[in-house]
């Protein structure tokens, strides 16, 4: 519901408002497919597609000295500018883009090969997606990233400082239980999430399923630790729950 402008706001934020700092900075755009267009034609009523906000990021990405709201929020002809010139900041836009098909074409005749060009995304391929042409011709580079691995998913996981597993622990840690992983386990839930085709997102709601039944018996048993094993992924057995020990 803001003017594109806010996301200058940020980085002059994190430059302390130093305006030639900033304007040397990086920008990431995340989730840039959600602003493709859904249909060939321009839309010339209410902007469901996106297409209006590609549009208004236009002059922002090619660099112009934009004027932005000094606390954020709609542009108000009452209230303080700050203007800052985009040409020398870095813009990455990355997106999931979800069913984006690759021009791999092939070419008619027998033994024909393909050429290995053929199976590389050209800006074409985003302009079909929904990405306006003007925009796609200020964005020139087109970088592909590889998939997170069944290592990367176990990392997130677990090394991060606010990792999911982690969380958890704190969680239990609430009602003086503590909670453990087997490694194998973490492999397996990597696994499930490759298989979902869910990625890092989908690691939350995997372990959500595992430990939701037991993080609401706890409060109400005596119990000291809790191990999530790889039987708790596979069979979808509840996680073994150890009694706390009784002191005579």
């Amino acid at each position: 519901g803001e003017d594109v402008e806010n996301i200058l706001l940020r980085l002059i934020e994190d430059a302390d408002y130093d305006i030639e700092k900033a304007q040397r900075g990086i920008i990431y755009i995340d989730e840039f497919d959600k602003i493709a267009r859904k249909s060939e034609s321009p839309s010339i009523t209410r902007d469901v597609s996106g297409e209006g906000v590609q549009n208004a990021l236009l002059k922002i990405l090619e660099g112009t000295v934009a004027n932005v709201p000094a606390h954020g929020g709609r542009k108000d002809p009452y209230r303080d500018y700050i203007q800052i010139d985009t040409k020398d900041i870095l813009f990455i836009c990355g997106g999931a883009f979800s069913g984006l098909k690759k021009n791999n074409t092939k070419p008619i005749g027998f033994e024909r090969k393909v050429e290995e060009k053929d199976d590389k995304l050209t800006p074409q391929d985003f302009i079909r997606y929904g990405i306006i042409p003007e925009c796609m011709g200020r964005l020139q580079v087109i970088v592909e990233l590889d998939e997170l691995t069944r290592d990367d998913l176990v990392r997130i996981l677990t090394e991060p400082v606010n990792a999911i597993t982690k969380q958890y622990q704190k969680l239990f840690e609430l009602d003086g239980v503590k909670l453990e992983f087997e490694k194998e386990a973490l492999f397996l839930i990597a696994d499930e999430a490759i298989k979902r085709s869910t990625g890092a997102r989908g690691l939350r709601s995997i372990l959500e399923e595992i430990l939701l039944d037991t993080m609401f018996e706890i409060p109400s048993r005596k119990y000291e630790k809790c191990l999530v094993t790889s039987g708790s992924v596979l069979k979808k057995s509840k996680p073994l729950m150890y009694p706390k020990k009784q002191v005579v």
